[in-house]
């Protein structure tokens, strides 16, 4: 069993933070990374890349959202419970480099996914321009952790209920406008990381971005999780997570992902009515 030495309620009562003792795999892991978890027995196998670590600790830090039947028996999970597995570290780490000038841009709870990058990239020695958002005030999440490893850090919500109303791309244009850019990091919604890199293609700004496609094994074998790069398939636990942003097939992507919708919202009501819940 992989242990919750700490949980906490991050936003909305929907995003749960889980501190999970795994010293191995803290041992190892770098930014970039994942691990696949599986609350029990008869419980799914979920991928979710790892936020922070302690390799002194030995434990792993992973952020998500509750959306499905997997995520909700997660929440059920309280500090001294464990997971039944924790599968890592996972995936090709992030390539860390110094630069020049970095820009990162996290959207809900890919901000999680985004925080190590960017703490790696400030520690190589480059300037960081963060740029956070969320639907709303409420769904935000580390923005003082982000705002302790960036130079300058910029926050949106849809809705303008915190920071400044609009989209991190209306933020990331401005940028790109006043700055030499040399790459940037974009981590969220797919429609976001696409928005982002049809922008700084037209710049001429490398960009990176870390896909979540359905994912099964994690070792490449399933082939589940493949995603269309550029004139090549690639798989994203072997290949990625992280990949060119502007050879991505977003829109593969997104037909991907809703192959299963309407098979994941039964389930995850079906859930709901077992345990007592509205």
């Amino acid at each position: 069993m992989f242990r919750i030495v700490r949980r906490e309620t991050m936003a909305d009562d929907t995003i749960i933070l889980n501190e999970i003792e795994a010293p191995k795999i803290a041992a190892k892991a770098k930014p970039g990374q994942f691990v696949i978890l599986k609350a029990n027995e008869t419980g799914e196998r979920i991928p979710l890349t790892i936020s922070d670590l302690d390799a002194e600790r030995g434990t792993i830090t992973v952020i998500y959202m509750v959306v499905g039947k997997s995520t909700a028996l997660f929440k059920t999970l309280a500090e001294g419970d464990g997971y039944q597995n924790v599968i890592g570290p996972l995936g090709k780490p992030t390539d860390i480099e110094k630069l020049g000038r970095v820009v990162c841009v996290g959207g809900g709870t890919g901000i999680a996914v985004l925080f190590p990058i960017t703490r790696a990239f400030k520690e190589a020695g480059n300037e960081v321009i963060s740029i956070i958002g969320a639907r709303n005030k409420d769904l935000l999440i580390l923005e003082e952790k982000m705002g302790a490893v960036s130079d300058a850090l910029h926050v949106c919500t849809d809705d303008g209920s915190y920071g400044r109303k609009g989209f991190v791309t209306e933020v990331l244009k401005e940028v790109l406008d006043n700055n030499k850019v040399d790459q940037v990091v974009a981590i969220g919604p797919v429609p976001m990381m696409k928005f982002v890199s049809k922008m700084t293609y037209d710049y001429n700004v490398k960009t990176m971005v870390s896909l979540n496609p359905i994912m099964i094994d994690g070792t490449g074998m399933c082939g589940g999780c493949r995603v269309s790069v550029g004139d090549e398939t690639k798989f994203a636990c072997v290949d990625g997570p992280e990949f060119d942003g502007h050879k991505v097939d977003y829109d593969n992507l997104m037909q991907r992902l809703r192959a299963y919708e309407e098979d994941e919202k039964k389930a995850y009501e079906e859930y709901c009515k077992a345990q007592g819940y509205k």
